[in-house]
């Protein structure tokens, strides 16, 4: 990571656990060997939270020029102006405009140079939704954000990784049902090519292997159990493969996730939302960081939502969001 910068971490909905696990976080800084981070949100909400959950974290408002050097003795924190009274597992829409400018501004001080990567704690959508919202999620957002000028917004591709597992959902949250017709040739060889590209540029994976499951049961049983896989999976893998992807499949998805079978790929490609998240969430629940992959920016987020039932009891855990924090810093010194 560039010496001087230090990650732009956002809020997040402010009545979720966001703002309680980045202040734990800051706590753990050097148990986790975690690099310098700067919390984009409210200063004055921060200060508050932190008395409320009489955790001793000193909050200090900086810019992000500044921020490193406060780190090792306060939480920096680079105020988006918005005022925000948020009480704990009370989402409102009242903190919606906040929440999205921590967002704005972090994808600002990354594109201006002044930060390193992007770390997001979780949002609600539908809060966002009644209050205006017009994207579908985070990391659409986070695309359209990323774009210049006239440009269309580049193909985000979420990615859950974890020491034990790498996954990726090709097709993220639509219904089941809607899954076959979403599934294309086109959508599969595009992202399985940003994940190759990504693994090898961001990972430092020379030759990134992929292993493709396949949407049905026994990958089809040539045909017997469905023909997506043979007329649509294997073409999108054979496809790959001519450019130069080291892709192997449509592999039955219940034979994928063994540990012996982990070893044999880098990262696995999964048809749909819960093939690929229910894996990863069995093996690291509270480890697994969300990676969004194709954008010109590094971003990472923990592998969990804003969980209000739990905001403000003092039980949240910041296993995931260290562990995000720790994967971008790696990223971000391995780009610079």
């Amino acid at each position: 990571m560039a010496r001087g910068k230090v990650l732009a971490l956002t809020q997040g909905d402010p009545a979720g656990i966001g703002p309680e696990i980045a202040l734990r976080a800051w706590l753990r800084r050097r148990e986790e060997a975690l690099p310098p981070f700067a919390l984009i949100g409210s200063a004055s909400f921060m200060t508050g939270l932190a008395e409320r959950l009489s955790l001793d974290v000193a909050i200090a408002k900086t810019t992000p020029d500044t921020a490193a050097a406060l780190f090792d003795t306060a939480l920096p924190v680079i105020d988006i102006g918005h005022a925000v009274d948020a009480v704990p597992g009370v989402p409102s829409s009242r903190w919606a405009a906040g929440t999205i400018a921590a967002i704005d501004l972090a994808v600002r001080l990354i594109q201006e140079g002044r930060c390193a990567a992007v770390v997001t704690n979780p949002i609600a959508k539908h809060v966002l939704y009644e209050a205006g919202f017009a994207h579908p999620g985070h990391t659409e957002y986070l695309a359209v954000l990323a774009a210049g000028p006239g440009e269309p917004a580049p193909h985000p591709v979420m990615m859950l990784w974890s020491e034990e597992l790498a996954v990726v959902p090709v097709t993220v949250h639509i219904p089941l049902a809607a899954v076959p017709a979403a599934l294309t040739r086109e959508l599969i060889v595009e992202t399985g090519r940003i994940v190759a590209r990504d693994l090898k540029e961001r990972f430092g994976i020379a030759r990134p292997r992929l292993a493709v499951a396949g949407l049905n049961p026994h990958a089809g049983e040539k045909g017997a159990l469905g023909s997506e896989d043979e007329a649509v999976i294997a073409p999108a893998v054979a496809a790959l493969r001519a450019e130069g992807v080291e892709a192997g499949g449509p592999y039955p998805a219940d034979t994928m996730f063994h540990a012996r079978a982990r070893r044999s790929y880098d990262a696995a490609l999964c048809m749909y939302h819960d093939q690929a998240l229910i894996p990863i969430k069995a093996l690291a629940f509270d480890e697994a960081v969300n990676v969004t992959l194709g954008l010109p920016f590094i971003r990472t987020s923990p592998d969990h939502g804003t969980a209000f039932d739990i905001a403000g009891k003092g039980v949240a855990r910041a296993d995931s969001l260290c562990t995000a924090i720790r994967l971008a810093g790696r990223l971000a010194a391995a780009e610079a």
